[in-house]
Order: C-alpha cells, then structure tokens, then sequence
C-alpha cells in the first residue's frame, strides 16, 4: 500500500471517500510531507504523549480542506443514504446519543406530546429536555419467562396517539437493549395513520438490513428515521453513529432542513476524521462483504446459544415461535443474552472472573450477562468466551433464583411536570427518604443499560427508591445522579 494507492487491509478499493482520504493523509504523515499548522495541537508528534495520538486526522484540514472544497463528507454520506435506502444522512461523532438527540430536536414545537417507549436510552429524555417535548411514555411487554422488555405493543401505541392528538411522532427502540424486537411495520402504520413520523433507536443493530439472516432495518420496515451505532456492532472507532431518514423529498413526514438545523445544534465543529472514516470503511464493508459476515456472525452466536443452553440451568433469549407456552418473541438472531437465574451463578461473579482473564462483557446483572459478538469475532474467540462463561457458572453455581426483571425494564414512575421544567427548575438536595413524594429534578438509572428509572419531572417514590437501592445493593452502578450511593437525591425546590 502506498500514500497513492488507497485500499483497505484485504486489498480492495474501498469506494469510501473517507477512509482513502485517511489513508492518503496517514501515508503523507509518514512520509514527513505534512506540516500542518492548524489543529488538533499534537501535530502527529508522538514524542510527547506518545503513540496515543497515533491515527488522529482531523476531518478539517486533514482528510478534506478547511473549507471542504473535495466535498468527502457529503460523499461518504450520500453512499450511506444509498445504503440504506434514505434520501437524507449524517454520519455522527458524538455516538447514537447525538443523532438521538438530533432527531428528537427534529420533530416538533416546545409544548407537544411525544410518544417514547420507556425503555430507551437516557440520551432521547434528555433531547426531550433540549426540545421541551412532553414525553407520553409507552411501555413494552415484560417477558414473564425471562423478566426482560418484549416487544412495545402496536395497540398500545395507537391508543397514546389517540389520547394525545398533538404528538408530534413517536421514539422506539429496535432491538432492544437485550435484541428484542417489535413490529415496526405495525408501528410506523399506526404513526403515519396519526400523521406523524416514526424515529427507531437501534442504536445495537447497524448490520440490520445487509443479510438474510437478519431482519431488515427499520427503514426498510417503514420507520421514517432510523439512528445507530457504527462503533457498536461494527469495525468502527469509539463515538461512530448514523441518522439516516425517509424526508418530505422522497413522500416522508421529516422536513430536511429541520434535520439539518437540529444535527448541527450539538455536533462538534471539529469532527474527528478518524471516526467519520471508520464509519465510511465500515458502511463500505456491509455494502460489500454484509450477506457474508452477517451470515457468519449470525452462526457464531447460534453455535453459542447452543452451547450455552445444553448447561443445566442456563437459558439463552431467542424467539419463540406463536402458540409457544410463555408466548411469541422475536429476537435478534445476532444478539446473544445469557440468563443465569436458573443456575443461581450470580452475574457479577461470573463478570468478576472473566475480567479476571481479560474478558470483557457489554452488561452483568444478578440473573443475566450479555457479551457482545460482532463481525470481529470468529470460532477461537467465541469458543474462549462460552468455554469462560461454562467454568464460572460451575465456580459460582448456587440455589436457582426466581426471575428478577430489572428495575431499568419494571419501574413506572409517576409523570408530574414535563422533564425541561424540572430540568431547569431550581432544586434542592434531600435526604433520599425525605425525597420521596417529591418531584425529581435530574435523572437516575442502573448503567448499563443506561434506561431511566427516575427522570426530571417525575416523584419519586417508595417503589423507585427500593428498586435503585436494590440495584446499588446487589452490586449495581447508578449513573448520572449527582449521588451515585443514593444518600441524597435531588429534587425541585
């Protein structure tokens, strides 16, 4: 490979804008042909914090010119439109919670109702603050056989459109934190039946859509925007997402320039073109290689659930067809969830020893972990894993537990202002006891998966309360509160 000679490791012209453009500045780099006098300020020294900067372009006066006269990003993200199927893209730095954050700025006027399943991200309730939406919150099914978020009801959509005439679109999440998966199709019906757009958060499945072996993404499915995270499920750096949507230009409810205003209000002037390529790189790579490594991918996590459900007491999430005893469910066939309950392994413990051996998992709780497989795994490492897995399960095994679901998936808490009045509303510290009763004035959740379970605006209550404690005392982390231990909780004045 040479500083002219643009192609990815396997040897293939990419046709990624971006990524050539990272080669060729990285190869001028080496070279000693660049003398940059604009930022990032480590000037590809690497004498002086050392290899830590090592890969960092700048997409301004590095992959294109200051003033983008080669016109790269715009290319990038019109070859990821095509890819899937939108007429408007923008590729993010700032992870799904940005585009998240992007679309809700895109929807409506400060004052409306907006349809949200509960179960998503804290980043779509704080672009409800941004936005001064009024959330009207929907809930999935919990799965009695697992304790985990099934799929949010079409009907129970349909009947918060019809109690709030002013909503301005509705916000769900698909698949879901654990790869369940909803009917979009029916969604986006009852949505556009209302006049209004559907936004789907599938932050965990950017390889929807490029395989058989997978469903197809959401706006192939009829959602009108569709937000995720290449750095999640893809060979992409840290913070790599995409808002992709259907617009007005091509007969959809979303105005492209409104888009436009609420992606550029939060995103970064200095773009990291390392992200954006890597992005690029991993879009072209789904375009070309997709049926192929989703395919594969999709193996791996089968012969893993195999596995790992012939081990007594061990369950893993997959579907279940209708007329199934505890009900149908549909899952994402990529995802691979592990429910310990049966074993009475506690979740932590078993976290515990696989970091003990420099493995790490996306989420453990008291009855489930879910380590991520993506397109970089192949047999050896998969087979590391469940081989770890099956010896700290026998290490820890106990009295099986009842099926707990977690706080982030049962709590319903109790709206009492909308979440940009508590947001900016003075408040005060109590005493968490002393709180209850009150209105909450910031947000609190189990991390991961980062699903509130207090939120500005809302009371806090003996149920909310017990639920966090129980999740801090089993071992848990609480993020965002300005008291992780829960000792205080802040509330409006």
């Amino acid at each position: 490979m040479t500083a002219n000679d643009p192609r990815d490791p396997r040897g293939y012209a990419p046709d990624a804008p971006l990524f050539e453009a990272w080669l060729r500045f990285t190869g001028h780099q080496r070279a000693g042909r660049v003398t940059p006098f604009s930022i990032p300020g480590h000037k590809h020294r690497q004498d002086l914090v050392g290899e830590l900067i090592q890969g960092d372009v700048p997409m301004l006066a590095g992959l294109d010119t200051m003033k983008q006269t080669l016109g790269l990003l715009a290319a990038a993200e019109a070859r990821a439109a095509d890819a899937w199927d939108a007429d408007w893209c923008r590729l993010s730095v700032g992870g799904s919670t940005h585009a998240n954050q992007a679309a809700v700025l895109a929807l409506g006027r400060p004052g409306q109702s907006v349809i949200v399943s509960r179960t998503l991200h804290r980043s779509v309730l704080l672009g409800i603050v941004l936005a001064g939406l009024r959330p009207v919150w929907v809930h999935p099914e919990i799965d009695a056989a697992t304790g985990l978020p099934g799929a949010v009801p079409v009907s129970a959509v349909e009947a918060a459109l019809h109690a709030h005439p002013d909503a301005c679109g509705v916000l769900v999440g698909d698949p879901s934190y654990v790869g369940t998966l909803s009917d979009i199709a029916g969604l986006a019906d009852a949505a556009h039946a209302a006049g209004v757009p559907l936004v789907v958060d599938a932050a965990w499945a950017a390889y929807f859509g490029f395989s058989p072996a997978v469903p197809a993404h959401a706006l192939g499915r009829g959602a009108d925007a569709l937000v995720t995270s290449a750095h999640k499920s893809l060979p992409a750096w840290s913070q790599a997402a995409l808002l992709l949507a259907r617009t007005a230009r091509s007969g959809g409810l979303l105005d492209p320039d409104r888009l436009e205003r609420a992606f550029e209000a939060s995103h970064t002037t200095s773009a990291a073109g390392a992200i954006l390529a890597s992005t690029d790189a991993s879009r072209a790579l789904l375009q070309r290689d997709g049926a192929e490594l989703v395919g594969r991918l999709v193996d791996l996590v089968a012969s893993a659930r195999v596995r790992l459900a012939a081990v007594d007491g061990v369950e893993v999430l997959a579907d279940r067809p209708a007329g199934h005893p505890h009900g149908a469910l549909a899952v994402d066939p990529a995802k691979l969830v592990v429910l310990l309950a049966g074993t009475g392994a506690h979740g932590h413990a078993i976290e515990s020893d696989l970091l003990a051996q420099g493995i790490t998992l996306e989420m453990a709780d008291s009855g489930v972990i879910v380590p991520m497989i993506t397109l970089a795994d192949d047999a050896s490492t998969v087979d590391v894993l469940i081989d770890a897995i099956v010896a700290a399960i026998e290490r820890h095994r106990g009295t099986p537990q009842p099926i707990t679901p977690s706080a982030a998936w049962s709590v319903r808490a109790e709206t009492a202002l909308d979440p940009r009045t508590a947001f900016f509303a003075p408040h005060e510290t109590l005493d968490a006891d002393a709180a209850i009763g009150r209105v909450c004035a910031e947000l609190i959740a189990p991390y991961p998966p980062g699903v509130p379970v207090l939120a500005p605006g809302e009371i806090v209550s003996t149920a909310t309360l017990d639920a966090l404690r129980t999740t801090l005392a089993d071992g848990g982390r609480i993020a965002y509160a300005a008291d992780p231990t829960l000792a205080t909780i802040q509330v409006v004045a």
